[in-house]
């Protein structure tokens, strides 16, 4: 009998172990991504010089370079403000929608070449990328492959007059570009794809091949499906992510972001590890949505508040912040949104730098006490995701004159998931994992006390 017991406990055993090794797991880079937690994405581009330009429609006309004059550019104080409000990487829109390039690229001469600024000699990319590495934020380059007015190129990256041997020109552009931005800058941390890319069996360009030849190490937003470590979107542009937000699905996203897109939650059974990153700009609203500045646009600047709260529904639901920065004429970001930026940063490292009590390991349960049953009222969470998402269901309960009491009930923990409840003196908090996938990896469960922003 108790070698039927022993026979029959070691094929629970191995059944576990396999299982555990089935599930998804990140890479080294998407695991370093999701440590970042939060990141600009940073827009400049000729419109900001003729903001009744509108790409999509003026297809037989583009602004003139010689408008593009920022006689203040310092991409220091772009990557600096990003630094101060936690950023820890950033994201140049290299090349936008207008096709307007500001690197010198040698495909056309629609870029900072053909401009006034540095006599037509400068390179906004190489710039950026030195800041960053001055301020040690990782760089990224944003693309746009799907839309192009000066190639009259409309997503998902067809010219619009579905000329075979025009298509070809423009994916031949296309590839050189990437090629010059992906062999002369170093490399990058993150490649951004707005609106996805069309697929090389489907008359796009060979963008696959190139990636994997010259950045193999970026994490890639909306890349092709073969892209070694992708992430993916949200669904919207308010820093809303979805609960659950698994970092698992069977497919990556590839929207240009003109219309939310719900339930887009993951799913905890999926083969692929492809997080995602919720992108909303600063300033939440007016001309082009708030991605590019404009003058009448200041009044749109998001609170501290409402920056905070992004905190909670972004990097709190398991997902990247990515805040979208504006550059005004003069190539600087506007003292307003600097000044709003650092706020944020403060704010957020004075709120969780001491936390009430933590603890962390392996199992199912977990608990802290708390000296003294001091006040609380969140709880922040971390799996270990390099051994993948293995929680499906769990409990938070607070402890209050020898009383248990559930706090909170959850499912996805993923990189990490900040819960609040009212604010109460507990003597303890418990963590109980009603459901996995494998035993349990939590790599913090913390205690705070997180005061409101004005009382900060």
């Amino acid at each position: 009998m108790r070698k039927l017991l022993f026979s029959i406990g070691l094929c629970l055993l191995f059944a576990s172990v396999s299982f555990a090794q089935k599930l998804p797991l990140p890479t080294k880079e998407q695991a370093e991504w999701a440590d970042c937690e939060i990141g600009a994405i940073i827009h400049f581009d000729i419109n900001v010089y003729e903001p009744s330009y509108q790409w999509r429609g003026q297809w037989d006309y583009n602004p003139d370079p010689k408008i593009f004059n920022p006689t203040k550019l310092d991409t220091d104080q772009w990557v600096k403000s990003v630094k101060d409000m936690g950023g820890k990487y950033a994201v140049l829109v290299a090349k936008h929608c207008t096709g307007f390039s500001l690197w010198p690229t040698e495909a056309h001469d629609y870029s900072i070449k053909s401009s006034p600024w540095k006599g037509g000699k400068g390179d906004i990319v190489g710039d950026f990328i030195k800041s960053c590495k001055k301020y040690g934020v990782k760089p990224g380059l944003y693309y746009s492959a799907a839309a192009n007015g000066y190639m009259k190129v409309d997503n998902p990256g067809l010219v619009n007059s579905r000329n075979k041997k025009e298509q070809e020109e423009y994916n031949l552009m296309v590839e050189q570009q990437l090629t010059e931005l992906w062999t002369k800058y170093g490399e990058l941390f993150e490649i951004w794809f707005d609106g996805g890319v069309l697929p090389e069996e489907k008359g796009g360009p060979r963008i696959t091949s190139l990636m994997h030849k010259y950045q193999p190490q970026a994490v890639v937003f909306q890349g092709p499906s073969k892209t070694r470590s992708l992430i993916r979107w949200v669904g919207n542009e308010r820093g809303v992510a979805p609960y659950p937000c698994w970092s698992t699905r069977h497919t990556t996203t590839s929207s240009g972001g003109d219309k939310e897109i719900d339930k887009l939650h993951g799913n905890p059974d999926a083969p692929l590890w492809c997080p995602g990153e919720a992108d909303f700009p600063i300033r939440h609203g007016g001309w082009q949505g708030g991605w590019f500045y404009h003058k009448d646009n200041t009044k749109y600047l998001m609170s501290l508040d409402e920056l905070v709260d992004r905190y909670y529904t972004t990097a709190g639901r398991n997902t990247n912040m990515l805040i979208g920065v504006v550059i005004d004429p003069s190539g600087l970001v506007p003292d307003v949104d600097v000044k709003r930026m650092k706020e944020f940063g403060d704010v957020i490292k004075k709120c969780f730098a001491k936390p009430l009590a933590k603890t962390k390991g392996k199992g199912d349960s977990f608990e802290v006490r708390l000296r003294k049953s001091p006040e609380a009222n969140t709880v922040v969470l971390m799996e270990d995701i390099t051994k993948g998402e293995r929680v499906r269901e769990f409990t938070v309960s607070g402890k209050r004159r020898g009383v248990w009491t559930k706090l909170y009930k959850g499912s996805n923990i993923g990189h990490k998931h900040i819960l609040k409840f009212p604010k109460g003196n507990y003597e303890a908090i418990k963590l109980e994992i009603r459901k996995s996938a494998a035993e349990p990896r939590i790599r913090d469960f913390s205690v705070y006390n997180i005061q409101d922003t004005v009382d900060l």
